[in-house]
């Protein structure tokens, strides 16, 4: 049964080593190199979701590509939320975050 109080996060979202066809859902400027479930987790509690480990998942494989191992994040839908804005906005906490891991190297 579909569940409509949260929406589904997959990595492959922000993966921009894929086309659009295979999944991408973010621009390439925005997008990164394969992004990791931590940097998803860790976008999503900067952006001020709610993330418990019983809504990720490191070993599902989005439909797009069945023969990788992607994983996605469950968050809670706000009452004015779309899901594209807030793929946007994860997709500029995912660049800050790293921007800031490589500046710290």
């Amino acid at each position: 049964m579909k569940d409509y109080e949260h929406v589904i996060i997959w990595t492959d979202y922000f993966n921009r080593n894929l086309s659009r066809r295979k999944g991408r859902k973010v621009s390439k400027d925005m997008a990164i190199f394969d992004p990791s479930i931590q940097e998803l987790v860790d976008a999503s509690k900067s952006a001020g979701f709610a993330v418990s480990a019983d809504s990720t998942n490191e070993t599902a494989r989005f439909p797009r590509r069945p023969y990788v191992r992607s994983g996605y994040v469950m968050l809670a839908k706000n009452a004015n939320s779309k899901k594209s804005n807030i793929l946007l906005t994860l997709a500029e906490r995912i660049a800050q975050n790293r921007a800031r891991l490589s500046k710290r190297r």
